[in-house]
């Protein structure tokens, strides 16, 4: 459904009277297209004191922006702050990016580089963990589309972990992300045979495919170079064999709940699968009180139970490979609740919770990556049915004051699921324009 206030915010009369009015005026978001891969103007990288990691030049040069050291209308901001270890420290951070930050064009990048947090030395654990406040609470002010966020890059570590992650936040891809914090491990990145193609010659496969951001996902994967495997339930056949057509992909008609799904999907990829992308998933919404027991264990049963079945299932089965990627779907309800939706809260905090302990192990045992992705308010045909009033909160209560796109959710999908993106483990990205609700 069209955003008719975000067409209005564009006219001139539309900006008088809002800005009169005191609402909220948001900017059309510029999002990725093969004609516009980039974002238009060079990359400002300051430092905070003396940088904790090595190479950060280096990976910001391979970012697709210019790099420099001074401009009057930086596209990107990148504040190396790696080596503030003190609260004095952080007067450096105010002193770097106070002269600079409204002169970030709009729909630009603001990206500060971190370090874990030391359970060890209290002072620096302080000074990066403001950081996070920071962060959080600049992306709050800098409007006109421009996003804020925070990479961790290990203590000593090189920034050669990051690259993936960088090309990410600056660039078109990342436009309905804000405000969040990513903490990277030391993992090497994998190789990709084609830049502009990165899963070529992996095979993915995609939950609740048919429609929606499901479909969304599975269009970006193959874009992405992936043969595409889409899953949906039996029920939705016409619909998927449609996807999967348009995409050249191969339609998987089945209930993810079924006790041979990971058998049958094992037999649909007899080469294993390089991503595996969680996406399926139902409401049943109903206050506690007058919530039966049916309406509960189906959400609790499709949108968590069968995600935690079928990939113990499949990395036993060595079915995802070395180097492989899972990508589950979690919720901002799973992080800040929603009414009437105990069900479903509860299973996407669960989601929240398989991506934290699973990831370190899988990447141990099993060579692969578990994150999640945590949509706020997407865009699609289901919000398009929720009253007029609630669905309007719901696009304006976050720092972009608008809803996000189905391909949004796909791009940080492919961000994960890239080769290079070996040091993002155990991550839970919102992609909900930094929503107001929550943590």
């Amino acid at each position: 459904m069209a955003d008719r206030y975000l067409h209005l915010t564009g006219t001139a009369p539309g900006r008088f009277l809002t800005r009169r009015l005191g609402l909220p005026q948001p900017a059309p978001l510029r999002r990725w297209t093969l004609e516009t891969p980039h974002l238009e103007g060079p990359l400002l990288h300051l430092t905070a004191g003396a940088s904790a990691v090595t190479g950060v030049a280096e990976a910001l040069s391979r970012s697709g922006l210019p790099v420099v050291g001074n401009t009057d209308r930086p596209a990107a901001i990148v504040l190396d702050a790696t080596g503030v270890t003190t609260a004095a420290g952080l007067g450096d951070v105010h002193a770097a990016l106070h002269p600079v930050v409204r002169s970030l064009t709009p729909g630009g990048r603001i990206v500060v580089l971190g370090t874990v947090p030391s359970p060890e030395d209290h002072h620096q654990a302080a000074a990066q963990q403001a950081l996070e406040g920071f962060v959080r609470s600049l992306g709050k002010e800098t409007g006109r589309g421009s996003t804020v966020q925070l990479v961790r890059i290990p203590v000593g570590g090189a920034a050669q972990v990051a690259e993936s992650t960088l090309r990410f936040l600056l660039s078109p891809r990342s436009a309905y992300v804000s405000g969040q914090v990513i903490e990277l491990t030391t993992a090497a990145p994998g190789p990709a045979a084609d830049p502009a193609a990165p899963l070529t010659g992996r095979t993915a496969l995609v939950t609740g495919a048919a429609r929606g951001i499901g479909a969304a996902v599975a269009s970006v994967l193959a874009r992405d170079g992936a043969r595409v495997i889409a899953l949906d339930v039996p029920r939705s056949r016409e619909e998927l064999e449609r996807t999967a057509d348009r995409l050249g992909a191969t339609a998987l008609p089945l209930d993810i709940t079924a006790p041979d799904a990971a058998d049958r999907i094992a037999a649909a990829a007899p080469d294993g699968l390089g991503v595996l992308v969680h996406n399926a998933g139902i409401t049943r919404d109903r206050r506690l009180a007058n919530m039966p027991a049916d309406r509960w264990a189906s959400v609790i049963e499709v949108n968590l139970d069968s995600v935690l079945r079928t990939t113990d299932e499949l990395l036993e089965a060595g079915v995802i490979t070395r180097g492989g990627r899972i990508v589950a779907t979690a919720s901002i309800a799973g992080i800040s609740g929603n009414t009437g939706q105990t069900n479903y809260a509860a299973s996407k905090a669960g989601i929240i919770g398989l991506v934290r302990s699973l990831g370190p192990r899988a990447a141990a045992y099993h060579g692969v990556t578990v994150n999640a992705v945590a949509p706020g308010f997407i865009e699609t045909k289901m919000t398009a049915a929720v009253p007029l009033f609630i669905r309007e909160a719901g696009r304006r209560m976050n720092s972009l004051s608008q809803g996000g796109l189905p391909v949004d959710v796909a791009e940080a999908v492919a961000w994960f699921a890239q080769p290079d993106s070996a040091a993002v483990n155990g991550q839970v990205l919102r992609v909900c324009g930094q929503s107001l609700l929550g943590a």
